[in-house]
């Protein structure tokens, strides 16, 4: 190892599972990181890099955010905070959001699910919500106000959040979560300005805006149910939204009018290219939002948001030297240039949508929103108006991405850096510095640096090994949807491009007579050379990345660099889709369509092996097949060093291991990039194969055998004025202790006084106030009228003094109100006892009534009645395959084989007509447990003929094993509760419930129920 680097190896940096709150994290010391791990999260952090001096014995500085004793750690305090507050939310049940939040937080989170959501995807979607939900009700109105103020500094304006996440986490996920979060409480309550139906999402290039089409509700492949992020029922609700997608370019004001230059030099004053030939950028707003219609207050979703910043200019001369613009040279004042350009266009585009229609919220979300050097700001700012993160090393640390694996030693005789880890000091002399002038000989042998050729070399040892093991498995029965891993080397020009591709790909020697001879690339895996001509599906293909990503097109000197691979993906896309005009699309399409395919089977860049781009590839590009990366440009951020290893992150596999609950470790090997990482020394193995996807969805052909079920959110007796009194007996006791709610508790120092801490605050308060409290609840949750003409439920406020009484009469009775030793009634002011009371008071109400009142359902509101014909989702669970003539739905999903069992039985018991297991069909029951609302999923349901000709019994079916108590409560709920308010609502038919303990006794269970309702 070389001289000063005396980190530790670790051999799998994975400590945690990517599903769960992380609680391990590697110690830093005053050396970076060590092999110690701590029992804790990590908190937010970031690194200030400290300026290196203008002379460092001639050698590139090495940019190495995990070494603080050359950089700065400082604690992102803001984040922290809202991370404790939202965790301790978390902790209390998510108090304070609306009802349809509630529902989706439950369905994200459900264990059960086949896709269960990444931990910090929930963090992203959980923080969102408290800071428009629940922070205010919560007394933390300061976040609004730092994360405003911070807006105020930098986005006058415009009030932004943005999300942390690094890449290959996750983000188009969260901005479909954030999407459905928005629409279905925006369906469920109009009125409520928090939220809305309208959402334009604006993202960095072309690529992304394509990627992105999964966020349209439309889209076949769209996430909502691709991702099931919303339930089976919700999922038309969906189609109220309007979304738009675009490139930040869509908001450079187009010319209306096409003008011969004369004229406009004649017309406009010098130097203005405005006027009437430009839109306005109210005309720039109604073009990019037509599809929006006449929609107002809109939502944004910025995508890769670190591209949109205002600059901010130098308030000091030592800003100036340091920080601004104009104090950068050359190449890296150009990039800087370029970014300042692009977000001035990103943000003023929004200010002008501000402007003209008004923005209700904007959500930001990027691996890397920082400020970069040139924006005015320190560098490595970020972003304050940030409210949630989880980084990179938060990610290794979850398996969520690839391990990025760079040089740490070498042979060299150098002490600096490993050669093949800081390569851009040891070969930018050597490399062309312009663009090939007319007198170059552009067909000559490529001849690269030493060094540079070294790396090439090095690093596709590595690659061929990759491979091998790769075809492998491949040829062994693997995955039909495998695509080879993929190498990308990323240049910092067209001219250095071309010559390492023609170095690797291959390149055509002329010849003093007849056709040019074609050289096979030095690189076997990679050489497009076959038979002494070109193959017809090439291995490796040359993008400049950036020029096709805006509103333009290429250049005309790129078009000739590439237009051997445009006329064959040209043939190939003829040859693939016979009945389509490749001529009809452009040279940007085609490349941008093979770039866009590459690891995507069946796909026109399904071959490609190794991608030589210019710039930074583009981001969003999410090929996952990635493993090798190559730097041949400089460096001179994080955030650039970030952006290009980013690339190779996403996984190949997200199959967990059995034994530790964790994903696999992957890994990208990194040439080029001076970067450091958690230094792992873990051997890549072939990641578990994934399971095959099955499609689980009602079929129409099937529709006969449909069923439909009530959506019960409640339930409620109609229980006359003059009956109001209460009957209270075993049921009705609820006993209060310190066994869950300390009443007293002593703390000490290392010396000093004992204090005792009490709840003599809680003491204080009245009994009479706890009374009202628990009236009140009563009456809005069980005691109103139906208005027939609005459909609303009303209170009968009338009946407030009687139910006073009443709770007065229970708190008093100690057979009721039990208090243990130091309890006191005054504990009834937590919610989950005020819950428990409040049902048990109620239940006391509807037994003194004697059987007069008739228990009723509270349906949802906008949706009454569920259906088997909304089941459609994805699975890689066994599958059972159904009776088209007895089930809606094609297969039955199992995590074991009593699933399977049962829909065999159902389908062999002539008396059931159809039947569904209950995933993805939205059917559930709502029943108390300790204080708590919940929501119980039966098994399965079925149709029966139990002797009343046509009029079936419908039977909610449970596969009961342990009898837990939690297990008895749903049980008792169902029996008790849901089935009689249903039946008595007589709009849903006949129905029962049917526990059935064994699935292969289960005909004599279920004809004995049958006969049973017949008698």
């Amino acid at each position: 190892m070389h001289v000063g680097d005396t980190r530790p190896t670790i051999e799998n940096p994975i400590l945690n599972s990517p599903y769960d709150a992380p609680t391990r994290c590697f110690k830093f010391d005053a050396d970076g990181i060590t092999d110690e791990i701590l029992d804790e999260r990590r908190a937010s952090e970031f690194f200030v890099a400290v300026p290196a001096p203008k002379k460092r014995s001639g050698k590139q500085q090495e940019i190495d955010f995990l070494d603080v004793s050359t950089e700065r750690v400082e604690p992102n305090e803001l984040i922290n905070r809202i991370r404790r507050r939202v965790d301790r939310w978390r902790e209390f049940g998510y108090p304070g959001i609306t009802p349809t939040t509630r529902a989706l937080l439950d369905h994200w989170h459900d264990p059960e699910r086949e896709r269960r959501l990444f931990f910090c995807q929930l963090e992203a979607i959980e923080t969102a919500i408290y800071l428009a939900e629940a922070a205010a009700k919560n007394s933390d109105v300061w976040i609004e106000n730092a994360v405003r103020d911070a807006n105020d500094e930098a986005n006058p304006g415009l009030y932004r959040v943005a999300h942390k996440m690094a890449t290959g986490t996750g983000k188009t996920v969260i901005m479909a979560m954030l999407i459905a979060w928005h629409t279905l409480n925006k369906v469920a309550n109009p009125q409520d300005r928090r939220f809305g139906d309208a959402f334009l999402v604006v993202c960095p290039g072309i690529t992304i805006r394509d990627r992105l089409r999964v966020l349209l509700p439309s889209d076949p492949t769209n996430y909502y149910r691709e991702m099931d992020l919303v339930p089976a029922d919700r999922l038309a609700d969906l189609g109220t939204a309007k979304v738009v997608i675009t490139n930040f370019h869509a908001f450079k004001p187009k010319e209306k009018l096409r003008a011969p230059k004369t004229t406009k030099q004649v017309l406009l004053p010098k130097g203005d290219t405005a006027g009437v030939f430009t839109e306005t950028p109210d005309q720039m707003v109604r073009r990019v939002l037509r599809d929006l219609g006449t929609k107002r207050q809109i939502v944004v979703l910025n995508d890769e948001a670190h591209h949109c910043y205002r600059r901010r200019p130098a308030e000091t001369e030592a800003e100036a030297t340091v920080d601004d613009l104009d104090a950068l040279k050359g190449e890296e004042k150009t990039e800087a240039k370029k970014r300042d350009e692009e977000a001035r266009v990103w943000l003023s585009g929004l200010e002008a949508i501000q402007n003209k229609v008004g923005i209700r919220a904007i959500h930001d979300l990027s691996a890397t929103p920082f400020f970069l050097k040139g924006s005015g700001w320190p560098e490595g700012t970020l972003f304050p108006w940030v409210v949630s993160d989880f980084g990179l090393i938060d990610a290794i640390e979850a398996g969520l991405v690839k391990i990025p694996r760079v040089p740490i030693d070498d042979d060299a005789a150098s002490k600096d850096l490993p050669t093949f880890r800081n390569l851009w000091f040891h070969i930018r002399d050597e490399l062309p510095k312009r663009g090939r002038k007319n007198t170059d000989d552009a067909s000559a042998e490529p001849k690269l640096p030493a060094a540079l050729q070294g790396a090439l070399h090095s690093l596709y040892g590595n690659y061929e090994a990759a491979f091998v093991r790769w075809r492998a498995h491949h040829d062994l029965g693997g995955s039909a949807t495998s695509t080879p891993p993929v190498f990308i080397v990323v240049c910092n020009n067209t001219t250095v491009s071309k010559l390492v591709y023609d170095y690797l790909a291959g390149w055509e020697k002329p010849q003093p007579k007849g056709e040019p001879v074609v050289v096979p690339g030095a690189l076997p895996l990679f050489s497009n050379e076959y038979g002494g001509g070109w193959r017809d599906r090439a291995y490796s293909i040359l993008i400049d990345s950036t020029q096709l990503e805006g509103e333009g097109s290429m250049s005309d000197a790129f078009k000739q660099i590439a237009s051997r691979e445009i006329a064959e993906f040209k043939a190939e896309y003829a040859q693939r889709f016979p009945g389509r005009d490749a001529d009809q699309l452009t040279d940007e399409d085609l490349l941008r369509e093979v770039m866009n395919t590459v690891g995507k089977a069946g796909k026109l860049g399904e071959a490609i092996r190794c991608v030589v781009s210019v710039s930074m590839l583009t981001e969003g590009w999410d090929a996952n097949t990635v493993t090798h990366i190559l730097g041949v440009r400089a460096f001179g951020t994080q955030l650039l060093c970030e952006q290009v290893v980013g690339r190779g992150l996403r996984r190949r596999s997200y199959v967990v291991d059995d034994d530790t609950g964790h994903f696999l470790p992957e890994y990208a090997e990194i040439y080029g990039i001076p970067f450091s990482f958690i230094p792992a020394a873990g051997q890549a193995k072939d990641p578990k194969p994934p399971k095959p996807v099955h499609r689980v969805r009602a079929l129409p052909e099937r529709a006969r055998a449909e069923i439909t079920f009530p959506h019960v959110v409640g339930y409620r007796y109609e229980i006359p004025d003059d009956r109001l009194g209460a009957q209270f007996g075993p049921d009705s006791c609820l006993v209060l202790s310190a066994e869950d709610v300390p009443t007293k508790t002593e703390v000490s120092g290392v010396v000093g006084e004992v204090e005792i801490h009490t709840l003599d605050d809680l003491r204080r308060v009245r009994p009479q106030q706890i009374a009202f409290t628990i009236a009140k609840e009563l009456l809005g949750k069980y005691f109103t009228t139906l208005d027939e003409e609005t459909g609303e439920r009303q209170e009968r406020p009338w009946l407030f003094p009687a139910l006073v009484r009443i709770v007065s009469q229970w708190m008093d009775d100690p057979a009721c109100l039990v208090l243990k030793d130091n309890a006191f009634p005054q504990l009834l002011w937590f919610q989950t006892r005020m819950a428990e009371a409040t049902e048990k008071i109620y239940r006391g109400i509807v037994t003194a009534d004697g059987g007069a009142s008739r228990l009723q359902p509270i349906l949802r509101g906008f949706e009454p009645v569920g259906s088997t014909r909304y089941v459609d989702f994805d699975t890689t669970k066994p599958v059972y395959e159904t009776d088209p003539d007895k089930c809606h739905v094609n297969l039955v999903t199992g995590d074991s084989n009593w699933e399977h069992r049962m829909a065999q039985a159902l389908e062999e018991i002539d008396e059931v007509r159809s039947y569904v297991k209950n995933q993805g069909l939205g059917f559930t029951v709502p029943y108390t447990f300790e204080g708590r609302s919940r929501a119980y999923v039966p098994d399965f349901i079925a149709r029966a003929d139990d002797g009343h000709g046509e009029d079936l019994l419908s039977l909610v079916i449970e596969v009961t094993g342990e009898r837990r108590k939690e297990k008895v409560e749903k049980v008792a709920t169902m029996r008790d509760l849901w089935v009689p308010a249903v039946n008595a609502h007589t709009g849903f038919g006949r129905w029962t419930v049917v526990e059935v303990t064994d699935p292969w006794d289960a005909h004599a269970t279920i004809r004995s129920v049958l006969a049973g309702a017949s008698a």
